[in-house]
């Protein structure tokens, strides 16, 4: 099979194949159809995440590549070889593939360097040996090698969990769901120190979560799956403030939809003023549409034309999110400083400053 050539870097002349490719596939799970002709592509090196709510078909697609789920249809390629078709798997121990499960899976009766060295049954004791130290050192974990899973914290069962399925060398890394037993502080670090990881050994991963924190904070690409397929496949900065759809605009952060009229082909008149798009808006003049309304477009502003009462507030350390709703009955989330202290039922003033708007015709939204 010819892959694409993609080029890497600033221009330069360097072309690099596609570490994997998952090419139209289509998956049953419990007899129903769980992924519709799905197709992703991942770069050597590169970091991608699936994203999307329970149910999406996330992990049956990454148990597809990891050859534990057959395919209906399409073929997955690992390394410019045909892994998975219609009929025929090659099985996962002869993918070179390392998986990370979501409850991590290790052996409760193997010490730390057991369970790492658990993967390694294909080298000799000299190669196994050295693997084990290698990774034992690179995770933090040398001076805890004789511990069991049950004297570990949950961030050290991770790194345990990741050493084992990185030890074997594998040419992709896996996980489902890898941070989801952890708590907010701890899967945020454990999230952040997984990708710099990667990063720096030059790993290739595919993670699935329904965490969009993990997600950003992990991969370079991610897909946002919704009914079995990819909805938007983009960085996520293009997720966040780009969203092609009502659902990735819903699923992807916060927000609330506000109603308007387009005024101009950038233009979009509201309820709380006219709001302006950095691109031409494709639809005819007056066409009504839903905007949206992320926190940090609405700014704490002592002038503001905006009067809103607070309802709600939840406070997050240098910020406080609050829930707002104006005299025209409008509820909008903010996000404003900590400083810009409010109880509930506190009057405030504030301003729109959307630099991303984002709009969709209103008759395209579901019922």
């Amino acid at each position: 099979m010819d892959s694409p050539q993609v080029p890497v870097g600033g221009g330069s002349s360097v072309v690099e194949r596609p570490l994997l490719q998952v090419q139209n596939i289509s998956c049953n799970y419990d007899l129903e159809r769980a992924v519709f002709d799905l197709s992703l592509t991942v770069n050597r090196g590169e970091q991608v995440c699936l994203l999307g709510p329970s149910g999406c078909g996330k992990t049956t697609a990454l148990r597809a590549i990891a050859g534990f789920h057959p395919v209906l249809t399409g073929g997955i390629f690992i390394n410019d070889q045909q892994v998975s078709s219609a009929g025929a798997m090659v099985p996962p121990e002869a993918r070179r593939v390392g998986m990370v499960f979501q409850d991590h899976a290790l052996f409760p009766h193997l010490s730390v360097q057991q369970n790492v060295a658990s993967g390694l049954r294909q080298f000799s004791v000299s190669d196994r040996k050295e693997a084990v130290a290698d990774m034992l050192e690179r995770m933090g974990l040398a001076r805890h090698a004789k511990r069991y899973p049950h004297e570990l914290s949950g961030g050290q069962q991770q790194r345990v969990a990741l050493a084992r399925a990185l030890a074997p060398r594998p040419l992709l890394l896996l996980m489902d769901e890898p941070f989801s037993n952890l708590d907010q502080e701890l899967r945020e670090r454990m999230g952040q120190e997984v990708s710099d990881m990667l990063k720096e050994n030059d790993i290739t991963c595919v993670m699935v979560t329904h965490d969009q924190n993990d997600a950003f904070a992990l991969g370079d690409k991610v897909g946002v799956m919704e009914d079995g397929a990819i909805v938007q496949w983009d960085t996520p900065y293009d997720l966040y403030h780009r969203p092609q759809n009502h659902f990735v605009a819903d699923f992807i952060g916060s927000g609330v939809f506000l109603e308007g009229a387009l005024c101009s082909v950038n233009g979009v008149t509201t309820a709380l003023g006219d709001l302006s798009s950095e691109t031409a808006l494709d639809w005819t003049a007056g066409s009504q549409v839903e905007v949206l309304i992320r926190p940090d477009d609405v700014i704490y502003d002592p002038q503001g034309p905006v009067k809103a009462q607070v309802m709600r507030r939840a406070f997050k350390g240098a910020e406080i999110m609050y829930t707002l709703r104006t005299r025209s009955q409008i509820t909008l989330l903010a996000l404003f400083p900590s400083h810009a202290n409010f109880e509930i039922g506190d009057e405030v003033s504030v301003r729109l400053e959307v630099d991303h708007l984002v709009a969709f015709p209103k008759e395209s939204l579901p019922e």
